[in-house]
């Protein structure tokens, strides 16, 4: 599998989600800059996490404009793989690729700490090393994960299992509706989620519990 990780001004999780992608696919993926406007014959595309654009008007707002998001969108229409984590996952919102918007976290304040995820749908390209219920440990840092949608929206999520991952026991840390902590396009190759799985996959992080998830990866 061929990946490709999107840099934007602000960024700081790109490291990060190289180090879980090379650790666990066994080849480093390209950086790719926002400005450019070709993306290399890939696989899979991760948007990472971060404060594009020092976070001005929306999370994501300005990067969802970018040259290469252009190109993300259009290779993603075709079938090709995209995760957004954190501000990722604000930014293809944004741009059209999932569906809701994520707003200010209900207590106001930015949140860095552990929370709990249920695995709600082990049927995608990304949790299908995962078995349907597993509760995992897994890092979040945001100011704006308060995810929230339309009531027909809501309904054709829960209908065509297309929550991911629900925050569990009692750890929603933004106040996202129906505890939702991530989701997947209708088409199945567009996964958007807030916490950070790739600061939770090897002994130094303290827990391995999120390295299933990139191994999902190979195993798709």
């Amino acid at each position: 599998m061929k990946a490709a990780i999107v840099v934007f001004p602000g960024s700081n999780r790109e490291r990060d989600a190289e180090a879980a992608l090379t650790q666990t696919m066994g080849k480093k993926p390209i950086m790719v800059w926002h400005r450019d406007t070709e993306l290399p014959d890939v696989d899979l595309v991760l948007v990472p996490g971060g404060f594009s654009y020092g976070d001005y008007l929306r999370c994501g707002a300005i990067a969802a404009h970018s040259p290469i998001l252009r190109e993300v969108k259009a290779r993603a229409d075709k079938g090709m793989a995209v995760i957004g984590v954190c501000n990722g996952f604000q930014i293809i919102t944004e741009a059209g690729l999932l569906p809701g918007a994520l707003l200010r976290n209900s207590g106001l304040k930015f949140v860095c700490r552990e929370v709990k995820l249920k695995v709600e749908n082990t049927r995608t390209f990304f949790t299908n090393r995962m078995k349907q219920g597993d509760v995992v440990r897994c890092p979040v840092a945001h100011g704006e994960g308060n995810y929230i949608c339309d009531a027909d929206t809501l309904k054709a999520l829960e209908d065509n299992d297309r929550i991911v991952f629900r925050y569990a026991e009692g750890t929603n840390p933004n106040g996202a509706m129906s505890d939702i902590a991530g989701i997947v396009n209708e088409a199945g190759n567009v996964i958007g989620m807030m916490p950070h799985p790739e600061n939770m996959i090897e002994p130094l992080h303290g827990n391995t519990d999120c390295r299933p998830l990139f191994e999902s990866l190979l195993a798709a």
